[in-house]
């Protein structure tokens, strides 16, 4: 019988692991732009440790491993800045990141007092599979801003 994926919220102690699993994953976007020098690829353990301790970070595992993630924080304005959306290769095209961008953006609207008033996220403009799951799901580009001459990076948001 086979073991299905469940979702709940990182820890300290998945730090590792999740960078490992960035580290895997931001290999294809550094190739498609052509830079192996982009922040996912060059974060810290301890950075990546701060992250966690400032906003609100998801895992989904299989077992023990951890298989995707995400995370973001809300400003005062009542933004909530997605980041990192990173399934493992293997696993990708079954819906997961899809799933894990539903429960972060359920997290930040959730019935508190700082809930998120709309959700941000950002992609290159060469990333197709993430630009079709973010429109899928609601977001519409609100800004492009040039990193170099390679990349652009598209601004996508949507309402809570």
């Amino acid at each position: 019988m086979g073991m299905s994926v469940t979702i709940s919220a990182a820890s300290a102690q998945d730090a590792e692991q999740i960078l490992k699993l960035q580290y895997l994953c931001y290999q294809t976007e550094a190739e498609l732009y052509g830079d192996y020098r982009i922040e996912p690829l060059t974060q810290s353990l301890d950075d990546l440790k701060a992250e966690l301790g400032r906003g609100h970070a998801l895992v989904a595992r299989l077992g023990d491993e951890v298989v995707a993630s995400v995370r973001g924080e809300i400003d005062e304005d009542g933004t909530a800045r997605i980041g990192k959306l990173i399934v493992h290769p293997r696993m990708r095209r079954h819906g997961l990141g899809g799933r894990l961008l539903d429960a972060i953006e359920e997290h930040f609207a959730g019935d508190r007092a700082a809930a998120a008033k709309r959700f941000q996220l950002f992609t290159g403009h060469r990333s197709e599979g993430n630009l079709r799951l973010y429109r899928k799901k609601g977001y519409e580009a609100v800004g492009t801003h040039r990193i170099g001459p390679r990349l652009t990076v598209v601004t996508l948001e949507k309402a809570a």
